[in-house]
């Protein structure tokens, strides 16, 4: 008997495998699709995300980017000019593997030194003069710093009992209150030199809440300024200085369970920069600066931006140099809420610094008042309900 011999070899097909694989790669593709749902239906605050990868796309300007989209829509291509950059390769690799950016000085010691994290933060608005050398600085008072508090010197005319609150408008639609309460000035602080003993149970930015609350209701807009102290609160209960924001929280919440009308929240701090950062003169005359500072890490943060974004431009428009910017904070032993996560139009602004004056503060309370005023006035109209 002859054997047939064939030099083409024999495919076996198991359908069983095959069935198999299928089968796992649909339920893979299934598990992926449900996993990606579930993580962008979450809330912005508990969602997971990546701060390297963040970090990695700060490295890249807008021009870059559009360069890169260019890559895979040739549409783009039109809009491109000779001058639109390509990343550079080197600074992103430098950046990555030692999270260190050029433009950014804090980025060379943040990791070394414990701590400067809070000082971190992404300028979001530019105002004149600001770059990350001279950010806000917002560090925990030394210890006796409240027990031992300076005398007062230069008070002529700086009324220094607590206001009560005004009733001449009825409607209140703005809420003036203080985290650190105590923050202080100190030309009026007798002896005191250091920026971080900055602060007084009596002459402090409750001043400026008050200022602004009068300019305010004369310009017809509702207001309370609430000098409630958040540091006796926190000593009454055995918490540290870093629980002002969760203190302050309570506060406000039980204002808006009061004053159901209430609107607009507005936290009134005073950096701890030197003067030469926060004080602009326009015309012949000083003004303390401003600086919106807006927290990342929850649902209203766009609002808040808006909020925060406008207010700066209407103020560039008619005091140009007044405002030192809008600043994000987020982060690791960042708040990043400053309880903005309570309303859409809350906003968290520095008054001037350490070195400033209340004559500086005051013109800085009115000329913002009348910057507010237009913005609020403004709003209400768009939101009034036609006749038609």
């Amino acid at each position: 008997m002859k054997s047939f011999k064939t030099s083409h070899p024999i495919i076996l097909i198991n359908i069983t495998t095959i069935a198999k694989g299928i089968f796992l790669l649909s339920a893979s593709l299934l598990s992926v699709f449900l996993l990606s749902g579930f993580l962008t239906s979450l809330k912005p605050e508990y969602r997971i995300t990546s701060d390297s990868v963040h970090r990695a796309t700060e490295n890249l300007s807008g021009a870059s980017l559009f360069r890169l989209f260019a890559l895979e829509n040739r549409i783009y291509e039109s809009s491109l000019t000779d001058e639109t950059e390509w990343p550079s390769v080197s600074d992103i690799v430098v950046s990555l593997t030692t999270n260190i950016r050029f433009e950014d000085p804090r980025s060379f010691l943040g990791r070394e030194l414990p701590g400067f994290s809070i000082f971190d933060g992404k300028i979001l608005v530019a105002g004149e003069g600001t770059d990350y050398t001279n950010l806000p600085i917002e560090s925990e008072p030394p210890e006796g710093t409240f027990e031992n508090e300076a005398e007062l010197q230069n008070t002529d005319g700086i009324p220094t009992d607590i206001p009560g609150e005004s009733n001449s408008v009825d409607e209140k639609k703005v809420y003036i209150y203080f985290s650190h309460t105590r923050e202080s000035f100190l030309p009026y602080l007798k002896g005191q030199t250091d920026p971080d003993r900055a602060y007084h149970s009596q002459l402090n930015v409750t001043k400026i809440g008050e200022t602004l609350r009068a300019e305010l209701e004369d310009l017809g807009v509702g207001t309370i300024s609430d000098p409630t102290d958040i540091n006796t609160k926190l000593v009454e209960k055995g918490k540290p200085f870093s629980q002002s924001y969760n203190e302050s929280r309570t506060v406000v919440q039980a204002s808006m369970q009061e004053h159901e009308d209430l609107m607009y929240f507005i936290d009134i701090h005073r950096d701890s920069q030197r003067r030469e950062f926060t004080t602009k003169t326009i015309g012949d005359q000083d003004y303390a600066k401003l600086f919106f500072v807006v927290g990342k890490e929850h649902a209203n943060y766009e609002e808040n931006l808006k909020v925060a974004t406008d207010l700066h431009n209407l103020l560039e428009k008619q005091y140009p140099g007044l405002s030192r910017g809008v600043l994000e904070k987020s982060g690791p032993g960042i708040n990043g809420k400053y309880n903005q996560d309570l309303s859409g139009n809350a906003m968290l602004i520095e008054f001037g610094g350490v070195d400033n004056t209340f004559e500086e503060l005051n013109r800085t309370a009115e000329a913002f008042a009348k910057v507010f005023a237009e913005y609020y006035w403004q709003a209400e109209k768009v939101s009034a309900p036609s006749n038609e």
